[in-house]
Formats: C-alpha cells, sequence, structure tokens
C-alpha cells in the first residue's frame, strides 16, 4: 500500500545544442536513472532533444527528422521503464511548426501537446519559428511509419487505470506565466499532476520569481507542479541557462534544484491530500462543474505502484506540523498567533463593555499563555491590566514552584494576585458527597477542578467580568479537561492552539520581553512538567505528569493536524509518523495512536459545548466552525484499522 503516493521527478540532463543523437543518448541515462529510484513520472525540458536554443536551425528539415528519430528511439530504449516520460520537440504538422511534449510509456508515444502561448518579446523569438496551439488542430498527427496517428492536442489528460489518483496535464514554459495558464483548465477537467517543459533563462531575481509563480499556481490549481528547465548546455550567445527546475505540491515545495546544477530532482507526491483537499474546498469541485471541460480526451495507462510501506518516503513529514521549523518564521508565527487571539479577546471585551476578566492561574504553560494574551488584549483597548484577576487556587497538588511561579508572573504582568486556597472547600464538597480523600480517583481529581471553575465564576460575578479560558487544542481534541470545569469559561483564548505551539509561544514571549525577571519566570514554567497537579507531591515535586498519562503531546498533535486537516487514515497517518523525526518507537507511536482515536471519539460531547475562542490556524475544534461530529459518534472503524496495524 502506497497510501496515495506517486513519486516524479524532474531531469536536465547534459545537452548540445542541435545533436538530437547527444541529447536523446542523455535522456535515456537520465531515464534509467530516475527508474531506479521508482520515479513514475519524469519531465524533461522544453525542446530538449533538440535544444531550445537552436533559433533558425529549428526549420531545418534535416533536425526536425533527427528529432523525431530520436524521440522513436527514446521510446524503444526506456520500453522496459513503467515510467511516464515527457520530453520536448519541435513538430511539423501540416502547414505548421509547433512546439510541442512528447508524452511517453513502455516504448509507445502516448500523445503530442503542443505550446499554447508563443513568446516573442525581450529575448524570446519563438514566433519566428513555432506557431501556437488553436482549437483547429486535429485530433492525431502522422509523425512516422511507426507512429502513423498519434492523439495530438492540448486537450489531452494522462491517467492511470488503476486508480491512484494520478492525472496529468501538460503545459510548456510561456503557458505557465500568462493571466490564464492552461493548467487552470487542465485540473477543473480532473488533472491531480501538472508537467510543465520549459526553457527559461536566467537572469537575476528570475528564479524567486519563477519558485514563486510554480509555488502560487499549484496552491491555486490545488495540484502538483513539475517545472523542468532547461540546463546549462542551453547557453549560448546573450543567454544563460541555469536548470532550475522545481517540484511543487498545493503551494509547498518540494524539491528544487540547485541553479546549474545539471541534476535529477525528484519527490513523492501525496495525490490522496491534493483529492482530499479538492473535496474538502468545495468551491473546486463548483468551479469545475461550471467550467464546461468536458471536451477533454483521456488516455488511460497503467502504472503499478512502486512505493510501498517498506520504502523510505522521499518527501520532507513536518514532525510537528503546527510549528514552522525556522526560527524566523517560527518567530513570525507566533507574533501573528498572539495577535489574533488578542484580538480575538479584545473584540469581546470591547462588545460587552467589560474591564474585567478571571484567569486561574496555575503556573502551567496554558495558564501563563492566557494571561499574557490577556494582557495583549487589555493593551489594545487601553484598559488598566490591574483589571486582570490572576486567581491562583492551591490545594491537594499544588507545588511550591508552580505556585511562586504563578504568583511572580502575576506580579510581572500588572494583573491583580488573588489567592484562594480551596482544599477546605473541597473537603467539605467530598464530607458532602461521600467521598473518601485518600481515595484518589476521577472524582477526587475532578472534584478540585470544578470547585476552581465555580471560584472563578464567582469572582467575575463579583467584579462584573468574564472568566479567560485556559485550555488548548490538544487537550479539546484528548477530552483532557474537567466538563462543567477547566473545560467551561466565558472566551477560550487558547482553543485553537495546540500544546506543542503553546510551548513555543511562551518561549516567544521570554525571548521578547526586555524584564529578566519576566523572562526567568517564563523559562522556568516552560522547563516544568506539564500537570494538572490535582494528586499531592511527591517530595515536593510534581507526581502526576500528563505525557504520561494521555502520551506525548507531539504524537498527538501530529495525528490530530493530519486527522482534522486532511481526514487520512489510521494507517497513513502512522505511516506519515515513521516517516518523521519523532524520537519515538513504531510500537510507541501506533500505541498512543490507539489511546488518541479512542479518546478523540469518547470527548466530542465536551467539544460539542466549548465557549467561544479565536481561531488561529486551519485546524480548529469549535462546533460552529470547522469541527461538526457527532457526540455519540462510532469509532469502531478507526480501531479496527488500528489494530490490523503492526
Amino acid at each position: 500500500m502506497n497510501y496515495g503516493f506517486f513519486r516524479a521527478a524532474c531531469a536536465s540532463p547534459d545537452l548540445i545544442v542541435a545533436d538530437c543523437n547527444f541529447n536523446a543518448d542523455k535522456i535515456i541515462d537520465s531515464v534509467r536513472a530516475a527508474y531506479e529510484l521508482n520515479v513514475q513520472l519524469l519531465v524533461f525540458p522544453e525542446l530538449c532533444i533538440t535544444g531550445y536554443t537552436c533559433g533558425d536551425l529549428f526549420l531545418q528539415r534535416k533536425l526536425q527528422i533527427s528529432a523525431i528519430e530520436n524521440l522513436e528511439r527514446i521510446a524503444k530504449k526506456t520500453a522496459s521503464c513503467d515510467c511516464v516520460i515527457l520530453v520536448g520537440l519541435p513538430l511539423a504538422v501540416d502547414n505548421a511548426l509547433y512546439n510541442c511534449a512528447a508524452i511517453l510509456h513502455k516504448g509507445k508515444i502516448l500523445a503530442l501537446v503542443p505550446k499554447t502561448f508563443i513568446p516573442n518579446y525581450s529575448e524570446f523569438y519563438e514566433r519566428r519559428w513555432f506557431s501556437p496551439a488553436s482549437e483547429n488542430l486535429p485530433q492525431t498527427v502522422f509523425v512516422s511509419e511507426k507512429n502513423p496517428s498519434v492523439p495530438f492536442g492540448t486537450d489531452i489528460l494522462i491517467s492511470d487505470s488503476f486508480g491512484s489518483g494520478f492525472v496529468l496535464g501538460v503545459e510548456l514554459c510561456e503557458d505557465l506565466w500568462v493571466p490564464v495558464p492552461p493548467s487552470s483548465s487542465h485540473v477543473l477537467a480532473g488533472a491531480t499532476v501538472i508537467a510543465n517543459l520549459s526553457g527559461s533563462n536566467e537572469i537575476i531575481g528570475k528564479a524567486e520569481y519563477r519558485k514563486n509563480l510554480v509555488k502560487m499556481q499549484s496552491a491555486h490549481t490545488v495540484s502538483a507542479y513539475l517545472y523542468a528547465n532547461a540546463g546549462c548546455g542551453e547557453s549560448t550567445q546573450d543567454l544563460v541557462f541555469s536548470g532550475h527546475s522545481l517540484i511543487a505540491e498545493n503551494g509547498s515545495v518540494l524539491a528544487e534544484s540547485k541553479l546549474f546544477e545539471n541534476k535529477i530532482i525528484y519527490s513523492d507526491i501525496d495525490l490522496e491530500r491534493i483529492l482530499q483537499e479538492r473535496r474538502k474546498t468545495m468551491t473546486f469541485a463548483q468551479c469545475a462543474e461550471n467550467s464546461g471541460n468536458c471536451k477533454y480526451r483521456k488516455i488511460s495507462v497503467a502504472l503499478n505502484p512502486r512505493i510501498s510501506r517498506s520504502n523510505t518516503l522521499c518527501r520532507f513529514v513536518d514532525s510537528h506540523p503546527f510549528v514552522p521549523s525556522g526560527k524566523i518564521e517560527r518567530a513570525e508565527r507566533c507574533s501573528a498567533v498572539v495577535q489574533l487571539q488578542a484580538e480575538g479577546l479584545a473584540k469581546r471585551l470591547r462588545h460587552i463593555r467589560c474591564s474585567s476578566c478571571v484567569i486561574g492561574l496555575s503556573g502551567g504553560l496554558d495558564s501563563t499563555l492566557a494571561l499574557l494574551v490577556t494582557c495583549r488584549a487589555f493593551d489594545l483597548c487601553g484598559i488598566n491590566r490591574a483589571g486582570i484577576k490572576a486567581v491562583t487556587m492551591p490545594c491537594f497538588g499544588t507545588t511550591d514552584r508552580t505556585y511562586k511561579n504563578a504568583c511572580t508572573l502575576a506580579k510581572k504582568c500588572g494583573a491583580e494576585l488573588i489567592e484562594i486556597p480551596i482544599a477546605d472547600a473541597v473537603r467539605q464538597h467530598f464530607k458532602d458527597i461521600g467521598q473518601n480523600e485518600e481515595n484518589h480517583d476521577i472524582t477526587y481529581e475532578n472534584s478540585q477542578a470544578r470547585e476552581r471553575t465555580q471560584v472563578l465564576m464567582d469572582i467575575a460575578n463579583k467584579t462584573n467580568g468574564i472568566v479567560i479560558g485556559t485550555g488548548d487544542l490538544s487537550e479539546l481534541a484528548l477530552g483532557w479537561c474537567t466538563y462543567n470545569g477547566d473545560q467551561m469559561s466565558m472566551y477560550g483564548v487558547n482553543s485553537s492552539v495546540p500544546k506543542t505551539l503553546v510551548r513555543f509561544l511562551v518561549e516567544w514571549f521570554a525571548e521578547d520581553s526586555k524584564d529578566n525577571e519576566l523572562s526567568a519566570v517564563l523559562k522556568d514554567i516552560l522547563e516544568t512538567p506539564v500537570s494538572p497537579e490535582l494528586l499531592p507531591p511527591k517530595d515536593g515535586n510534581i507526581a502526576q505528569k500528563t505525557e504520561d498519562l494521555v502520551g506525548p503531546y507531539e504524537l498527538h498533535d501530529f495525528f490530530l493536524y493530519y486527522l482534522l486537516r486532511f481526514g487520512f487514515s489510521p494507517a497513513k497517518i502512522l505511516y506519515l509518523a515513521d516517516n518523521a523525526e519523532l524520537p519515538y518507537t513504531h510500537d510507541f507511536k501506533l500505541k498512543w495512536l490507539r489511546i488518541f482515536y479512542r479518546r478523540f471519539f469518547s470527548q466530542q460531547f465536551k467539544r460539542s459545548c466549548m465557549p467561544d475562542g479565536a481561531k488561529v490556524g486551519t485546524v480548529n475544534l469549535s462546533p460552529r466552525g470547522d469541527w461538526r461530529m457527532p457526540s455519540d459518534a462510532s469509532s469502531a472503524v478507526w480501531l479496527e484499522e488500528i489494530d490490523r496495524l503492526k
């Protein structure tokens, strides 16, 4: 099983202008090398059989015939390779010469696609030799006696008969640079992969522009886009070529060649991800339905899957998909997230004319972030931070470390610190309901959580304020919150922020702060184990560590991202986890994957009535926004698949 992955490549081999025999040899060598890498689609540059810079030699009949002879030689010599191959050549059809992409598979010329937009400006003079594709093209063309009737036109798609989701559309170089590229029509007709055979020369700044163009077209069309560019051998007279090739998928670059290095680049395209994204974004289907693109011809090929679970995935899988890996990008993300959180809360405060917020401050990560964000919101509204009531409620599991950190944090933020020990109130409650204090069960723990929520709500009533929820996205996913306890508030500022990102947000505040004491306490909070602190400490230290009970949050956040963002199966999510740099064994990940699904399904009732909270990312669990799930849905189908995994 390959989970929808399809290996594709771009090649810019060595080339001699107008030497079709030499060029064909290099193309054949590249095909064989790529096939050894399990490549299923290989795209070469524009006019790669002849060379892009042949100039008036394109009009020489000898060059045209040599190109056809070598096209057929390439097809024959690569017949044993189960790989779709795209090469470029000039082709004379009736009274015109066309700049074409030839599509080959197992020794056959499947189709020829002519270039639609022919540049004739600046350094480009293609209209001197080539005609643009038009609506009046013949459906088939005579190539040679061996290939007397080959499908011809821009209305051709190549699809995999095995149902992998691979549907290929083709355009050439300038086609991408126009306002409405042919690929926009191809994808509406069903193409999931676009191949561009290009002969784009290099000038200062063009590589970055080209990269952005490819990225955005792949995003705009929700597709994989392969851009194979002419290499160094094309450089002649005033033009220099660099072989800058790219593979992008839905706005992300999967592979990119270095300039002036004629090498094969390849990556595993996720066809399932592309189709899932299109299905989720329903306007894509609406646009396709309204486009009238029903005249495309589809040519079917049988491509045996060459990637399996035993293969290493040739694709970067981010172990922390919610958190950018680069320091600069991460800082920018943190700043943007905090701004969204603060603006959302500020709007609520202005709307209800509120100048008081109540936060249960535990000295842990989530409540720390909630307080810091609330301070930002108060600043945005011009409200004195003294209106923030930071309530610390020590009880059976509170340690000196978290207590002191909470007190210091409240002081440094300018909030009013309110200390209310709740042990006596909880003991009275135990007495009322007949709970043995020595029995440290779920009632023992949740009684403390609900007592804290009651205190916060009542203080909010007294101060004409609102309670700020501190729970994060990861806790909501796992149901790691007490129903009608910390699950409830008037506004949850962290509700769409996963735990892995919470940590980086607090770290960002620590690094950004000019107050050394505040920075120090934030760093100590970061080093404190994540815990609800509901069980008595051992030797003064935290006895109850959340990740020992529910598993590592970096795993759960990984599972959550691919479950919600793309709807992947448990098997595929585990496969991705095995290909990410996560410091856990396969069996360890499998164990917590099962627990994740069990908890995720069983705890929906807590999410069905969760408070408002700002959406800050693409993944959110609000029942009013991104996630509408029955509270009583069965997890059997998912758990059965997990039970079959090894």
